[in-house]
C-alpha cells in the first residue's frame, strides 16, 4: 500500500458515506453552519457469554483528540468526492458542496468536552460530548466512535482481568491475535485497563513502556530437531539474556521435562551471579501445573521466580486457577498466597478480542440544535424506554457516599446546581415508578466528571501522561462498592437524572409523540 494510499484510509475520509452525503443536505438546506450538540455514550454493559460488566473504564480520547487536529479535507479526497456517480450515472456531490470542504472542511469549529481517560463510566452517561456546526459534527460520528468504542472495551477487559488476578501482573500478548493495526489501540487500552506491559514492540515505544516476551515453543523444537535436546535451548538461551532468562517449559512435559531442565539452567545462572526471571506454563491444568511447579522451584531454592500462564486465559478462567490453587496448594505443602503473588498473566487472544463481548454498543445522538440564539433540546423516540437518550445541554456529577464510595451519577440541566438544597431527588431514567432521595449529609462529596478537551478547534486541555490515566483508573475502581466491582453478577451502579432533567425529558416525549400522530394523521 502506498503512503498516499495510507493517508486517505486513516483521514477526514475515514467515515462513513452516508455521514457526506446527509452534510450535503444540511449543506443544502442551509443548516450545514448550524451549532447542534451530539452525546457519545453506550447503552448497556458489555456482556461476556453468561456475565456482565459492572463498569467500564473511559479509553481512546488522546487517539481522538490526535486525529482532529491533524485532519482536514485535502485536494485528493475533494477529487475522490467529485468523481463519484449515482446509480444514474450523475455526480453524487456538487461543486459548492465540495467548495465547502475544501475551505471549511475541518473541525476548527468543534467543542469537546469529555469525561478523562482511565475514569469509570456507565450506561447512558454522556462520555465524550461534540457541540459545533452541523455537517462537521455529523462527519465527525464515524471516526469518534471508531477510536472511542474499542478502546473503552479493551480497557474494561484489562480491568476485570486485573480484578481477576487479585491485582497481580497482567501482561498483554494479543498483536498476533488481533484485527490488523488495531492492535496497537488495543495495547494503548490494556495498559490503561491495568495490563503492566505488553509483547508489542512498536506500541510499547510509544507508550513508553519496554515490551515484555519469552520465547516460542520454536525454539526449543529447533534445538531438539538438531539433536541439543530442550536443555539445550534453555542453556543457549540463558547465556545470551542471562537476566531476563524466563522458560517456556511445555514443550516436551511440564514437569518431567521443563521444570527439572529450567532448574539446572537456574542454578548454573545463580553460581554466575545472575537471578532468573522464571517459568512460563502454555498448557495443561493451569492451577495444578502451577502447584507443582512452585513446589519443585522452591525446593530448589528459587521461590521467588516468577510463573507465567498463559493459553486462552480471560477473567474466569483466572478466578477459577486462583480459587483451585487457594484449595489444593496446601495440600502439597505450598502456601497459596505466596504462590498467587508470584504469578503472572500473559492474556492475549480474550484481551485484544474483548472475547465474548466483540463491540461496545457505544452511540452518537443528537440531543440539542441551537436555533435564534437559544439552544432547543432535541429528543429520538423508541418503544423501548432504555433507547430514548436523554435530551438537551447537561452535566453529570459522581455522588460519594459517607463510605467515600460512587453511589450514583447524577445527569442534571447545564444550568443546574446539584449541590443547593437539603435533598437530591435522583429519577430512574426510563422507569417513572423509581426513584431515590439523598440528603446533603448522606453525600460526602460531589464532583463534575466532564473537562473541556476542545474549544473551537483550539486544544484547551493538557493530555495526561499514561501514569495519571492509570491513576485515574485505580483510584476510580477503588472507590467503586465491592458488589459493583463483582466478575459475575455485579450489583447495579445508579446513573440517575434529575427532577428537572427528568421533566424536560417526559415533556418532550410527549410533545414529539403528539405533533408527529397529528401531523401523521392529516
Amino acid at each position: 500500500m502506498k503512503a498516499t494510499d495510507d493517508a486517505t484510509m486513516r483521514g477526514v475520509l475515514f467515515t462513513d458515506q452516508y455521514q457526506l452525503t446527509m452534510a450535503q443536505l444540511y449543506y443544502r438546506l442551509g443548516l450545514h453552519e448550524m451549532e447542534v450538540q451530539f452525546d457519545h455514550f453506550f447503552r448497556r454493559y458489555p456482556e461476556y457469554d453468561q456475565h456482565q460488566a459492572g463498569y467500564c473504564i473511559n479509553a481512546g480520547l488522546e487517539w481522538l483528540v490526535d486525529w482532529m487536529q491533524s485532519t482536514h479535507f485535502r485536494a485528493e479526497d475533494i477529487a475522490f468526492l467529485r468523481s463519484q456517480r449515482n446509480q444514474a450515472g450523475n455526480r453524487i456531490f456538487a461543486d459548492d458542496f465540495l467548495d465547502y470542504l475544501a475551505h471549511y472542511g475541518n473541525f476548527d469549529g468543534i467543542t469537546l468536552f469529555a469525561i478523562p481517560e482511565g475514569r469509570v463510566v456507565h450506561p447512558n452517561t454522556p462520555l465524550t460530548v461534540v457541540r459545533g456546526p452541523m455537517a462537521m459534527a455529523q462527519i465527525l460520528e464515524t471516526p469518534l466512535l471508531n477510536k472511542l468504542n474499542y478502546q473503552t472495551l479493551v480497557a474494561t477487559k484489562a480491568a476485570r482481568l486485573v480484578e481477576a488476578s487479585l491485582g497481580g501482573s497482567v501482561l498483554e500478548f494479543g498483536l498476533r491475535r488481533a484485527q490488523g493495526d488495531g492492535a496497537n489501540a488495543g495495547t494503548r487500552a490494556a495498559v490503561i485497563g491495568g495490563a503492566q506491559f505488553s509483547s508489542n514492540v512498536g506500541a510499547s515505544h510509544i507508550l513508553g513502556l519496554s515490551p515484555k516476551g519469552t520465547h516460542a515453543h520454536s525454539m526449543v523444537q529447533l534445538a531438539m530437531a538438531l539433536g541439543q535436546g530442550e536443555l539445550g535451548a534453555f542453556q543457549a538461551y540463558a547465556d545470551l539474556y542471562p537476566d531476563d532468562c524466563l522458560l517456556l517449559v511445555d514443550t516436551v512435559d511440564t514437569l518431567q521435562s521443563g521444570i527439572p531442565n529450567a532448574i539446572k539452567v537456574f542454578e548454573d545462572l545463580r553460581r554466575k551471579g545472575h537471578q532468573p526471571v522464571g517459568v512460563r506454563l502454555d498448557s495443561g491444568d493451569q492451577a495444578y501445573l502451577s502447584i507443582q511447579a512452585a513446589k519443585m522451584l522452591n525446593d530448589a531454592g528459587f521461590p521467588d521466580t516468577v510463573i507465567v500462564l498463559s493459553s486462552d486465559l480471560d477473567e474466569l478462567v483466572i478466578w477459577q486457577i486462583i480459587t483451585q490453587i487457594q484449595q489444593e496448594a496446601p495440600r502439597y505443602g505450598v502456601d497459596p498466597d505466596h504462590l498467587i503473588k508470584r504469578l503472572v498473566y500473559g492474556v492475549g487472544t480474550r484481551l485484544i478480542t474483548s472475547w465474548g463481548e466483540p463491540a461496545l454498543g457505544g452511540v452518537y445522538k443528537l440531543v440539542a440544535v441551537r436555533h435564534n440564539g437559544d439552544w432547543n433540546s432535541a429528543i429520538k423516540i423508541s418503544e423501548s424506554p432504555a433507547k430514548i437518550p436523554n435530551p438537551g445541554n447537561k452535566g453529570i456529577w459522581r455522588l460519594y457516599d459517607r463510605r467515600h464510595k460512587a453511589t450514583a451519577d447524577l445527569l442534571t440541566l447545564e444550568s443546574e446546581d446539584p449541590l443547593q438544597g437539603e435533598t437530591l431527588l435522583l429519577r430512574h431514567p426510563g422507569d417513572h415508578a423509581k426513584f431515590r432521595t439523598l440528603h446533603r449529609q448522606e453525600i460526602s462529596r460531589m464532583e463534575s466528571l466532564h473537562v473541556e478537551v476542545i474549544r473551537k478547534g483550539k486544544l484547551v486541555y493538557t493530555l495526561p501522561p499514561l501514569s495519571e490515566i492509570r491513576e485515574n483508573r485505580m483510584r476510580d475502581v477503588e472507590a467503586l462498592d465491592p458488589g459493583v466491582r463483582r466478575l459475575v453478577n455485579p450489583h447495579i451502579y445508579h446513573v440517575s437524572l434529575s427532577q428537572p432533567l427528568w421533566d424536560l425529558k417526559q415533556e418532550l416525549i410527549a410533545d414529539a409523540r403528539r405533533n408527529n400522530i397529528a401531523g401523521a394523521a392529516r
